[in-house]
């Protein structure tokens, strides 16, 4: 077999990580790893009262004051808001406060410990306002804490005519009401950066981030300097899951506002409890379903009302939203849809980006609101899906004509094949009539989420990505898009290798640094595989195509004939690069003004089973099996796709039954890993992956996204079963046994 031959399947096969052996090492170098010459260290004074005006500043006694380089919102030479969609968060208090927590003085000094004591010796006094805390409170509009109505963005789907349905004899009406809880992004990094800054050279910043291209924008605006003057380079990450998507702006301006003033580097690394309580969570939810179904079980009408809570500032509620929205009539067909949606502002630190974007909450919304109606028509929830299932041909909410060849019903048959779920639905039934302590259900999901920004958004950010091929013949992958532990390095490595017939350890990627790599856009939105990855392709071809059009390369060649017309090229004519910027498949078309049309060039699709027990004697509710079945296109990395199903499903666990944020006056009380309770490797259940592949011709080698899917399905699966095993149908996450308690009282014989 040729050696051109023996590397035609680079893709699909588990290759090694690229920074494995870097990271189980000790030699992967995280943020805090880094030291520089004369570096101090930064803190941050944050307010304590949820909304208030600051009436005064005192520096207490005991403190060096002298020594400590302090920074104020007057210290800030420019924009002192963080550019990111709306300019309304400052990154320092100035006047108002609006979140506990929200940032008013940074301290640094060389000492650690005297810049702690420091930061417990400013006394900030604020005169309190009166704060808004829910969802409720802010849609009463009797105290404005945002804009005009308290509303950052609102949206408005329509379909079909839904108005005309409600009064149709025909039809069975059903209403539901149902919420979600803030959850924790817990990486197990946490937010941290180094930053250099003076006006002659600029700002350079590392730190643990997703999305350097954010940060780079932000600091323009900040400092008011050109964007040459300003670089920034991801170091390491441990973790993201979207909270180091635009929270990474706030904590490298404040460590680049420090280094400026100082004139030395300067370190922030937040501590367990100031990331837990400061930065950004996942939105909580309210969504109100009415649906209408015919006699014979299919959707007439679905209305949804779905409303997020944004905490204090926009940060990324618009387009959490977005994604929230579109999602919130899942994969069904329904010919009249309308769904209004609005993120709202509350005096709890802003919310933000987390793992699936919105379509967690609406799509539990949702399947809970499907099982609901099911029981109403007096069907099971697997039937009453099975005739409302989307097929190709049939349209969205949002007049997306689907193109994809889609199997549901397929899925479903195979999801409930690997779990047994019709022997243990039937098996569980009758053993919960007896007597025992323990009861058993369980319950499925049936879902799927967009790849890629939503509407025009890929269209807007026209992401670039570059290869280069040195003269000994490794190709470099050029890129801002991130490794966060989801194995971004490693499927572009194989990517590229199996667009240039290459061995996978010729072709290496470049560290995100927005000096050298070109902005291929944020690492979010199931984007980085589908969107970026194939713009990895197109420009490795590219490579091909450059050394094959000057006559240095064969249709066919080995690794060492690449070795030489590379040693070529750049003998001749320099730098070998081919850069790709993105350009939409064909009759993908959005309408941003009527919000309509094809929201996402692709979607995955998913059926999850959750097997659950609930104990009548301590009401702890446990996810004993999980089978997840999805079609995500060509798999890339069989083993990192697991993972990423496998990681994702255990998120899930923990939104539906262990992870809830104790909220206290706006601010996050148990904020520790001590009180803030998640699933540990005892919690999560064994979880057997399968996938069925049907390669997306615009995807590379046919994949589509897949990192934020495995968060939408398993708490309304896991719900799905809890209401088998105890009969009642809970509506809200998290599930804590206290709720059990409350719902099924004295359960015990």
């Amino acid at each position: 077999m040729s050696e051109a031959r023996q590397q035609s399947s680079i893709v699909g096969r588990p290759v090694p990580r690229k920074e494995g052996r870097a990271k189980v090492t000790g030699a992967a170098r995280y943020v805090d790893d880094l030291t520089l010459p004369g570096m101090i260290y930064g803190a941050t004074v944050r307010s304590t009262v949820a909304r208030g005006r600051i009436k005064n500043i005192t520096f207490g006694e005991g403190v060096p004051w002298d020594e400590l380089t302090v920074v104020t919102a007057r210290d800030i030479p420019g924009a002192n808001a963080v550019a990111l969609i709306l300019l309304d968060q400052p990154y320092l208090a100035s006047e108002f406060v609006n979140h506990p927590e929200e940032p008013i003085v940074l301290l640094a000094h060389p000492d650690k410990h005297l810049v702690e004591r420091a930061r417990r010796a400013v006394l900030v006094e604020i005169e309190p306002l009166p704060p808004v805390f829910t969802i409720e409170e802010s849609a009463a509009k009797k105290e404005i804490v945002w804009g005009e109505d308290n509303t950052f963005k609102s949206y408005l789907v329509e379909k079909g005519n839904v108005d005309e349905v409600w009064s149709r004899d025909d039809v069975l009406i059903v209403e539901g009401e149902y919420r979600t809880g803030a959850q924790e992004q817990l990486y197990i990094e946490t937010n941290g950066v180094v930053a250099v800054a003076n006006a002659d050279e600029g700002v350079t910043v590392w730190g643990s981030m997703q999305c350097p291209y954010y940060v780079h924008k932000a600091l323009i605006k900040l400092f008011d300097l050109p964007e040459e003057k300003i670089r920034v380079i991801q170091t390491e990450t441990g973790g993201g899951f979207g909270g180091k998507e635009e929270y990474p702006s706030m904590i490298a301006g404040h460590a680049a506002l420090l280094a400026w003033k100082s004139g030395q580097p300067v370190k922030i690394i937040y501590d367990r409890a100031e990331d837990m309580a400061a930065t950004t969570k996942r939105h909580p939810s309210l969504t109100r379903h009415r649906t209408a179904v015919t006699r014979d079980g299919k959707l007439a009408a679905q209305e949804i009302e779905f409303t997020v809570d944004g905490g204090a500032y926009a940060t990324l509620s618009a387009v959490v939203l977005s994604r929230g929205t579109i999602h919130a009539a899942g994969p069904y067909y329904c010919p009249n849809v309308r769904i209004n949606a609005r993120a709202v502002a509350t005096n709890a630190p802003p919310h933000g980006a987390f793992r699936g974007f919105g379509a967690p909450q609406s799509i539990f919304a949702l399947e809970r609101q499907m099982d609901k109606v099911a029981r109403a028509l007096d069907l099971s929830a697997e039937e009453f899906r099975r005739r409302n299932f989307i097929r190709e041909g049939e349209t969205t909410a949002t007049e997306q004509i689907i193109r994809e060849k889609v199997d549901m019903a397929g899925l479903l048959a195979r999801a409930f094949e690997l779990s047994g779920y019709e022997e243990k639905r039937g098996r569980f039934a009758r053993e919960n009539a007896g007597r025992g302590k323990v009861k058993r259900g369980i319950g499925f999901a049936t879902f799927m989420h967009g790849a890629g920004f939503t509407g025009s958004g890929e269209v807007f950010l026209q992401s670039i990505v570059g290869c280069e091929a040195s003269s000994d013949g490794r190709v470099h992958i050029l890129a801002a898009s991130t490794e966060i532990g989801q194995g971004t390095n490693t499927i572009f490595a194989q990517i590229a290798a199996e667009a240039l017939k290459l061995d996978y350890d010729m072709v290496e990627v470049s560290r995100p640094d927005t000096a050298s790599v070109p902005n291929s856009g944020p690492t979010v939105a199931s984007r980085t595989c589908m969107i970026v990855g194939k713009l990895v392709e197109s420009a490795a071809l590219g490579l091909r195509q450059t050394l094959q059009g000057a006559g240095l390369l064969a249709e066919v060649y080995t690794a060492d004939e690449w070795r030489e017309a590379c040693r070529r090229h750049t003998e001749r004519h320099g730098a070998l690069k081919s850069f790709s910027q993105y350009k939409a498949p064909p009759d993908v078309v959005w309408d941003d003004g009527k919000y309509r049309g094809d929201a996402y060039g692709a979607f995955a699709w998913a059926v999850y089973v959750a097997e659950v027990s609930v104990d009548l004697v301590t009401y702890d509710a446990r996810v004993e099996d999980f089978v997840a079945v999805q079609e995500v296109g060509r798999v890339i990395h069989p083993v990192l796709a697991a993972g990423q199903i496998e990681g994702g499903v255990a998120q899930g666990v923990g939104y539906a039954l262990y992870e809830r944020v104790a909220w206290r006056e706006g601010r996050m009380a148990n904020s520790q890993m001590t009180n803030y309770i998640m699933p540990t490797a005892l919690d999560v259940p064994p979880i057997r992956v399968h996938f069925e592949e049907t390669p997306y011709p615009y995807g590379p080698a046919g994949a589509k996204g897949i990192g934020e899917l495995p968060m939408d399905g398993p708490a309304p699966a896991i719900l799905s079963a809890v209401e088998q095993a105890t009969g009642v149908a809970f509506t809200h996450i998290p599930l804590m046994p206290e709720d059990l308690m409350k719902e099924l009282g004295d359960a015990r014989d």
